[in-house]
């Protein structure tokens, strides 16, 4: 019962939206099953699966606001749940923000939903884990790792005749492999909507090749350094610049997007001309929900062209305050890329870092976009367009602003914790420190 057709799930908003007694109610009804393998030194530790239906329901009486949550679907619990809503919302105090719901709107169909990772079940997941561990356990190495696929599904509705409905499949993978004496570590990781893309055996031997390439790191002095990011790590930083498109905070002066005196930097040139970035929920590589927890429509929404900063997102109250379109932030995007394989922009840079990852990265500064945080898991230093050894990791204090002017070359785009990055040059990145984790 997880996963609900669209007339099932409109059926109980339907019911749920009239039992209300309030100015204005959303229904979000939300489910799904999830099944999941965890391996630890070479033996699966834990797995598991669940399933999930749930219903949320947000009234609003005057400006005040009360939600309440149940995963019971008889009648009578039902509009207990909306009782309790309008509750709490006479007990709230009045949002000064607030703003009406929207009307009915008309949503993108993405194709995000795939059967054969919809019908995944354990042997499917032990049979994936197993290849894994085999080829880690041949290779003498130690290994950890986790995968995850899920089924789910998503409707809301609103007592002003919005509805919308979009289910999802995904599988997740990853893992991290250490050679005997701990000097050596390798990471890869792979994401899908469709299970039959997803190759452990390819991810782990990548990862066992790094982690027998990075035994005894030796030391670089820290210092301005070019970089090859592949995909994983150069996506960390741009998805936390495109979390930072917000229209609200750069009129506000408190964002990389904020012009000094006043305004924001819309319509500028802020990266390198070769710097392209869209979200589009219906791209076949990264489909995504066609609505935002509101009920405003994602669309295919051009951030960065050329360089320019073409669009920042809009809440509904700040769209309100300039006269603009409300525009949600992205659920993923696609940055383009060039041609090159990460082979060949390896073999064409005469001096350099090649980084596989970042972690534990940090906020510092949000009006430069200033980040920090740790490379991990296989970095590694080039010399005439070879991998000559590995290198310890670094600590770093970089921009993604920065980073992205400072760009030479761009590679393939491959898929990344939902987004779609290809591997880049950079030249003068900051590594303002060395770290002793492998």
């Amino acid at each position: 019962m997880a996963i609900l057709s669209q007339e099932e799930a409109k059926k109980i908003i339907d019911k749920v939206l009239s039992y209300s007694k309030a100015d204005e109610m959303k229904v979000e009804l939300t489910g799904g099953r999830s099944g999941n393998i965890r391996f630890a030194r070479n033996s699966v530790s834990t797995a598991g699966a669940t399933n999930n239906l749930s219903l949320s329901v947000t009234v609003v009486l005057g400006k005040r606001i009360g939600t309440s949550d149940i995963n019971e679907f008889d009648d009578a619990s039902l509009e207990k749940a909306v009782r309790r809503a309008e509750e709490m919302a006479r007990l709230a105090p009045e949002n000064p923000e607030y703003m009406p719901m929207p009307g009915p709107q008309t949503y993108a169909k993405p194709q995000a939903f795939v059967e054969t990772t919809a019908n995944m079940k354990a042997p499917d997941r032990a049979k994936l884990a197993g290849a894994s561990i085999k080829s880690i356990m041949a290779s003498q190495l130690s290994g950890a790792g986790f995968l995850e696929d899920s089924s789910s599904f998503n409707a809301i509705g609103n007592s002003k005749g919005l509805f919308g409905y979009h289910k999802n499949t995904s599988v997740n993978f990853s893992l991290t492999i250490r050679t005997p004496d701990g000097t050596g570590s390798g990471y890869a990781a792979g994401d899908y909507n469709d299970a039959t893309k997803l190759n452990t055996g390819s991810l782990t031997d990548i990862a066992i090749q790094k982690a027998k390439a990075s035994q005894k790191a030796a030391a670089l002095e820290p210092g301005k350094y070019t970089v090859i990011l592949e995909p994983l790590a150069a996506g960390e930083l741009v998805q936390f610049m495109i979390r930072a498109m917000d229209a609200r905070t750069a009129d506000e002066g408190r964002s990389f997007l904020s012009k000094k005196g006043g305004g924001t930097r819309l319509g500028e040139k802020l990266l390198d001309e070769r710097v392209t970035i869209y979200s589009d929920p219906t791209d076949v590589q990264i489909p995504s929900s066609p609505f935002s927890a509101e009920g405003y429509p994602h669309e295919r929404v051009t951030w960065f062209d050329k360089g320019v900063v073409k669009n920042l997102s809009y809440s509904a109250f700040w769209a309100k305050q300039k006269g603009a379109k409300p525009l949600p932030e992205p659920s993923g995007f696609v940055m383009t890329g060039g041609t090159q394989s990460l082979a060949e922009l390896i073999k064409g840079t005469e001096k350099g870092i090649l980084v596989t990852r970042f972690w534990y990265t940090r906020w510092l500064d949000p009006q430069t976009l200033l980040y920090t945080g740790l490379t991990r898991d296989g970095t590694f230093y080039i010399d005439k367009g070879q991998i000559k050894h590995p290198v310890k990791n670094f600590r770093f204090n970089e921009s993604p602003v920065i980073m992205l002017n400072n760009l030479e070359a761009l590679g393939i785009p491959e898929r990344t914790r939902g987004n779609m990055v290809p591997p880049m040059r950079i030249r003068d990145f900051t590594f303002s420190s060395l770290s002793d984790a492998v």
